[in-house]
């Protein structure tokens, strides 16, 4: 028995997750940046995480050129870039209201992310419409700040204590 895409995508809806921008750039295709909420640690020892990327979006393909990328978890107060990151808008106009520097890697690390963690990509796994990207993390900058969250199809923030 097969699940709908709709009852599917109901039901991921239910899961709260933290918002990133993933961020690389390649020789032949420049910047690319895109919001991804799929994203999880999978190993300390190595330290290694893991996106889910989209096949057709350009990012990906950048990314798995350049084997290089940065995750940069986003804060309470950036929406807009993620929103920004998500929407039509060409990559120049993305980078273009953001500030940022290049990382030791080349990957675009955002300046004011809560963190940035800079990967070189070990293992891409084709899953469905999907590429599962691991990256091994070979650089961590960490700010303070709150996290940016995604439920239910919005944007939430934690609750004080």
């Amino acid at each position: 028995m097969s699940v709908d895409a709709s009852q599917f995508k109901n039901a991921l809806k239910l899961w709260a997750s933290g918002v990133t921008v993933v961020t690389t750039q390649s020789e032949k295709q420049g910047l690319k940046g895109m919001t991804a909420t799929s994203f999880a640690s999978v190993s300390v020892d190595p330290p290694q995480i893991l996106v889910c990327l989209n096949k057709i979006t350009d990012t990906g393909g950048a990314l798995l050129e350049s084997r290089h990328f940065a995750v940069n978890i986003l804060t309470s107060d950036q929406q807009d870039v993620s929103n920004q990151f998500a929407g039509n808008s060409t990559q120049a106009e993305r980078f273009a209201s953001v500030d940022w520097e290049n990382g030791d890697n080349g990957a675009p690390l955002l300046s004011r992310a809560l963190a940035c963690l800079e990967c070189k990509v070990v293992q891409q796994i084709q899953a469905g419409t999907h590429w599962i990207v691991i990256g091994e993390v070979e650089k961590v900058i960490c700010r303070s700040g709150e996290p940016l969250l995604y439920y239910n199809g919005a944007y939430r923030q934690l609750s004080p204590a």
